[in-house]
């Protein structure tokens, strides 16, 4: 089995990934998910917990037969576009599909919340998916409860959001 890339409209992620369940025939597709991660967000005075699409306009696909899948995506109605060049579909690779189970779980495909402090100028994670993993970390946004880290994907390097508390600093 192989993991794909599909390309989707944004913010249609959910609704795509339902026809593909109601039109692609069963036993074709293993799994088909949109990698997700929860931040932190405030409103009305107070955090709130909320799950949002880690890269939005894409939904992954696990399957045998990329061809076949692709020509039963014709029977979607929506936009959706499996990716690839030409008539060949370019899963992803094997360094890809680990780094995204390592921070996500299989059941719900959601990269969870971590928590680390600040240690000079340098970021520790203490627990969360990105705890020995401080180096891919590119940017953090101490206000918005925010790490940017650099995923590859798809042969280039794409940067993506997910949540992280920085519950101290010291010097």
């Amino acid at each position: 089995m192989a993991l794909y890339v599909i390309q989707v409209a944004g913010g249609q992620e959910g609704r795509v990934v339902e026809m593909i369940d109601k039109f692609v025939s069963e036993g074709l597709v293993q799994e088909c998910f949109i990698p997700r991660y929860e931040i932190m967000r405030r409103y009305r005075g107070e955090w709130h917990k909320r799950v949002e699409t880690l890269v939005p306009g894409y939904l992954f696909i696990e399957c045998k037969d990329a061809g076949r899948v692709n020509e039963e995506l014709r029977r979607v109605p929506a936009f959706t576009r499996l990716l690839g060049n030409d008539d060949r579909f370019i899963p992803l690779t094997d360094d890809e599909v680990r780094w995204l189970n390592a921070f996500t779980d299989l059941g719900d495909r959601v990269v969870k919340m971590s928590e680390g402090v600040i240690e000079g100028d340098r970021v520790i994670v203490l627990n969360g998916p990105l705890m020995n993993h401080e180096g891919q970390i590119s940017k953090i946004d101490r206000h918005r409860r925010i790490a940017y880290l650099d995923m590859p994907m798809m042969g280039r390097t794409k940067t993506i959001k997910v949540g992280l508390e920085i519950v101290s600093k010291r010097k």
